[in-house]
């Protein structure tokens, strides 16, 4: 749903209360659907449309202000195979969105069908998109598909991360799943900039075990657009001048986009290590959307 010329009342009719975050009933979404579309009203970053069917939940400590921010979760706490969650964002022109998620997103074992997450954004000129969720974890037998789409206007910027942790390690699984396939997409003016893609299926060489043997995290992040351009540099520049030791704790490389961008990808020993390593180098989010949700995690 893309919002042209809102009017000046904040509209959350059919959309997820911003104050309790219950969803209301919302005709023609499928299972595991959601749409959210921010604009800018009077001023402020505003969340103009909210919506999710079960087992999405989206919630918003701030609907409007600086930043429109929405946090997504599960009724069911997790993933389970066959779940198949969408969600389709419009960033308006001018204003900000903060995307992130409640907890981890938790992928639970499966007997053979495939859990699936998909998010398509629009970013408008002069809008800045933040999508900044907390790991994925998929438990042993697990098989997780992700696809993530956005599309730039000439003006827009976006600050996104995706991390992967190895598993339930305490409980003796690490990349014990059966499949991970993850795919990013980036284009600017209807330009490609950026596709990348993960994917890590047990059975398809060694064990998926001994090809990541000594990591517990992998990440990777992209800056671009001029909302984040200075931030991108000092990156590409403080990682160009780092020594490289392959027995440090956090293993990190970066390199430019085009249009002033960075694409960042780290691989950690340990997990409290990689997420301490990805707030320090985002931690210029806070300028960029108003709001910190690093600030959330212990």
């Amino acid at each position: 749903m893309r919002v042209a010329d809102p009017a000046p009342m904040l509209d959350l009719s059919g959309a997820c209360c911003p104050a309790i975050g219950h969803p209301r009933p919302e005709g023609g979404l499928r299972s595991g659907a959601g749409r959210i579309a921010t604009a800018r009203v009077d001023g402020a970053s505003a969340l103009v449309a909210c919506a999710a069917a079960s087992p999405l939940q989206l919630l918003s400590p701030s609907p409007r202000g600086r930043v429109a921010w929405v946090i997504s979760a599960s009724h069911g706490g997790g993933l389970v195979a066959g779940d198949d969650v969408s969600l389709d964002l419009d960033v308006g022109a001018g204003s900000t969105a903060l995307l992130s998620t409640q907890a981890g997103t938790k992928v639970y074992r499966s007997g053979g069908a495939v859990a699936a997450q998909r998010l398509h954004a629009r970013v408008a000129e002069g809008a800045v998109l933040a999508v900044l969720p907390q790991p994925v974890s998929c438990f042993a037998g697990a098989r997780f598909e992700q696809e993530q789409r956005f599309a730039l206007a000439p003006g827009s910027s976006l600050l996104w991360l995706d991390a992967l942790v190895a598993g339930r390690a305490a409980r003796g699984e690490r990349w014990a799943f059966a499949a991970y396939r993850s795919r990013v997409e980036v284009a600017v003016a209807g330009r490609p900039v950026l596709a990348d893609a993960l994917r890590l299926v047990a059975g398809e060489g060694p064990p998926l075990g001994e090809r990541l043997e000594g990591i517990d995290l992998l990440a990777t992040a992209v800056a671009l657009g001029p909302a984040v351009a200075r931030h991108a540099r000092a990156l590409l520049d403080r990682l160009a001048d780092a020594p490289a030791d392959r027995d440090a704790p956090v293993l990190a490389a970066a390199s430019p986009l085009a249009g002033g961008g960075v694409l960042l990808r780290v691989a950690s020993r340990t997990v409290e290590a990689g997420l301490v390593f990805l707030r320090e180098r985002l931690a210029f989010v806070a300028d960029v959307a108003g709001a910190d949700p690093f600030a959330r995690i212990p």
